[in-house]
């Protein structure tokens, strides 16, 4: 190395200067010269570390910050790695053996791992990267050879920001230094939007790279992927929406991500549809309705029920004649029973009436009833259009027929209503037209007393077979008084001009009520003794004294004169056969006219109208004291006198009187005598 002298110019003496050991390395070429070497080397008290890093500011930033590897511990002076003096092409970095290739970079406190421990030194240690607050500390004018300082440990100090700075600085929360796809550390579960189902398996440049974004660019003007914000609120956010808005934009309130054709049934919310299910309807299987394979198609149509369902009555639902939807009968809530309502019955052809209104559907409308072609009544085997009119063309003839034989073949309507088979409607202005009609009393029976199964007082009816099941007798012969009822009279009167009309007890009675019989003045006339006169008003118990016996008491049916009554029965036999006044009254004049013709019977002398006075009585004709002149004045009792007869009772005297004048005049005094 040659030397040369240095001469102290100014303020530097000769005695300061000192011999150079050699030239300096390029990066100290401005340091050149003998009278430059305090500049590095100080005063002879003085480290030249403190030299150094007066100048290599970059150095000394990064060991107050313990960054880099002259921020690390234990390290020596300067000069002991990087010596000088050994001419302009000396590296001044002393690398040790392998130079810089060799060089262990944990020593820089950044140990190269993964892609990084491949790359060539250059690669990274370029002024492009070189972007630390060191880098800008460089000595001004120094150069000549590569500077391994001014880099940063972010991974965007050396790479771009795919992302824009929207996931944040480090980088290495997502990302290792092995290869930048996959990103290790990211969880996209840990994000706003983690990934299942379906979504899973996408690509990142699915979502993030999606032409719809408005994605920024990189340096080079390509467009880059899109991670933050990146809106993922609503699906529609990310999918076209099949509904065009129909449903709104809550995609998931109706899908699912394992599969967006999977509509889970709990989910999905059908009221936001044209269709809002109802009923039955709730449990039905999506599937039911909407073919998976085709969902995206056509939709169901849904406005009659006939638009899913088959029609189970074969056409029979009509009403007025016209086909009519399900809806018309049934609900959504079940099939069973029919909302078809009475009301609505009204416009068939047989309105519900009186108790029908009451009848259950299936009772009329059966199920596959026999006789009727299957096939007419559709899948539901449903009976919808019975026979109705006849009432037996539904009911069973519960009489037996009795009534097959008569016009109209004994229907039910003219004795049963729709309100209630009993009672019969059946009255006493329409038994007028048999045989019996019913009058008075019998007019207040009850059917069953004479048609009904116990007929209490009468006979026994057939059994079942001849009456059906209801054991009501509607032809019954019984028709005369003496069918039913004892007779009181014993046959008396059961033939001879008494008798009316073949009926022996009308002559006498009639249904409204057996005592008192309606035997008048005029129908006794008939009989044996006529009653005329005083006769008409005398009552009929004062003849005929069984009337007036009483009636026999006791349980129901006592004095009853039905055949089978139990109690005794009055006997009114009126057997009094009298024709003569003394057959009932008494004679008054005791045997004063036993010598007369006939007994003096009493018929000669009184009348019927009344016993006195004695109106068929003549004086002159009837006796043989004809009164003339002034006897014809005189009154009857001064000739007939009153005296006690043998019965201790008052009598007059008729017989004998006297008749010649002075046995009844002597002197002033009459007194009056007896005549014949």
């Amino acid at each position: 190395m040659a030397l040369a002298a240095v001469v102290c110019l100014g303020a530097v003496t000769a005695s300061r200067a000192q011999v150079s050991p050699g030239p300096l390395a390029g990066p100290h070429k401005d340091l050149e010269g003998s009278l430059n070497c305090r500049e590095c080397h100080g005063a002879a008290d003085e480290e030249m570390d403190g030299k150094c890093l007066a100048c290599h500011k970059e150095i000394a930033w990064l060991q107050e910050r313990h960054r880099g590897l002259h921020g690390q511990p234990g390290l020596g002076a300067c000069a002991s790695c990087h010596p000088d003096h050994a001419g302009v092409e000396f590296d001044m970095v002393d690398w040790g053996h392998g130079g810089h290739k060799s060089f262990d970079h944990r020593r820089a406190g950044w140990p190269l791992s993964g892609k990084h421990a491949t790359l060539e030194c250059r690669r990274c240690h370029e002024e492009k990267y070189q972007v630390s607050p060191a880098a800008r500390l460089w000595p001004r004018g120094s150069g000549g050879g590569r500077r391994w300082t001014g880099l940063e440990s972010e991974c965007r100090s050396c790479h771009e920001d795919v992302h824009g700075g929207a996931l944040g600085q480090d980088c290495a929360k997502c990302h290792d230094d092995s290869r930048w796809k996959p990103a290790p550390g990211f969880d996209h579960a840990k994000t706003i939007y983690p990934l299942t189902g379906k979504h899973a398996p996408v690509p990142c440049a699915g979502c993030h790279a999606a032409p719809r974004l408005n994605r920024p660019l990189d340096a080079k003007g390509r467009p880059i992927p899109l991670y933050k914000p990146l809106p993922c609120k609503e699906c529609s956010d990310c999918h076209k929406d099949p509904h065009e808005g129909r449903l709104g934009p809550a995609c998931a309130s109706c899908h699912v991500v394992e599969d967006f054709r999977r509509v889970p049934q709990q989910a999905f919310n059908h009221d936001r549809t044209r269709y809002p299910l109802r009923g039955a309807h709730v449990k039905v299987t999506c599937a039911q309705c909407h073919d998976p394979k085709s969902a995206w198609g056509a939709k169901p149509l849904f406005a009659a029920c006939g638009d899913c369902h088959k029609d189970p009555h074969a056409g029979q639902g009509t009403i007025s004649g016209k086909k009519v939807d399900c809806a018309a009968c049934h609900a959504v809530e079940r099939w069973i029973p029919s909302t078809f309502t009475v009301a609505q019955h009204t416009a068939t052809p047989y309105p519900l009436e009186g108790r029908h209104k009451q009848v259950a559907c299936a009772a009329c409308h059966v199920k596959n009833p026999p006789g009727v072609e299957p096939a007419s009544l559709g899948r539901a085997g449903t009976h919808i259009r019975p026979k109705h009119a006849r009432c037996t063309d539904c009911h069973a003839d519960a009489h037996g027929g009795q009534l097959a034989s008569r016009k109209g073949t004994g229907a039910c309507e003219p004795c049963h209503g729709v309100d209630g088979w009993k009672p019969s409607l059946y009255a006493a202005a329409e038994h007028k037209a048999l045989r019996l009609p019913l009058e008075g009393r019998h007019a207040g029976l009850k059917c069953e007393a004479c048609h009904g199964p116990k007929r209490p007082g009468l006979p026994p009816l057939p059994g079942e077979r001849e009456l059906g099941k209801v054991l009501v007798a509607l032809t019954l012969r019984e028709i005369e008084c003496g069918e039913c009822h004892r007779d009181p009279h014993g046959g008396a009167f059961a033939a001879g001009p008494t008798r009316a009309e073949g009926r022996p007890c009308t002559a006498c009675h009639d249904a409204r009520t057996f005592n008192p019989a309606l035997l008048d003045v005029e129908a006794h006339n008939r009989f044996t003794f006529r009653l005329e006169g005083a006769h008409r008003a005398t009552p009929c118990t004062a003849c005929h004294a069984e009337l007036a016996e009483p009636v026999a008491t006791g349980p129901p049916g006592a004095g009853s004169t039905l055949l089978l009554a139990t109690q005794p029965m009055r006997r009114l036999e009126f057997k009094q056969r009298r024709t003569a006044c003394a057959e009932c009254h008494k004679m008054p004049h005791g045997e004063q006219f036993a010598k007369r013709a006939r007994g003096g019977e009493c018929e000669s002398c009184h009348g019927l109208e009344t016993f006195r006075p004695a109106t068929r009585f003549n004086h002159d004709r009837d006796s043989i004291f004809a009164l003339k002149g002034a006897h014809a004045r005189v009154a009857c009792d001064k000739c007939h006198p009153t005296r006690q007869g043998e019965d201790g009772k008052p009598q007059v005297i008729y017989n004998p009187v006297p008749r010649r004048c002075e046995e009844c005049h002597r002197g002033k005094t009459s007194e009056p005598g007896a005549i014949e």
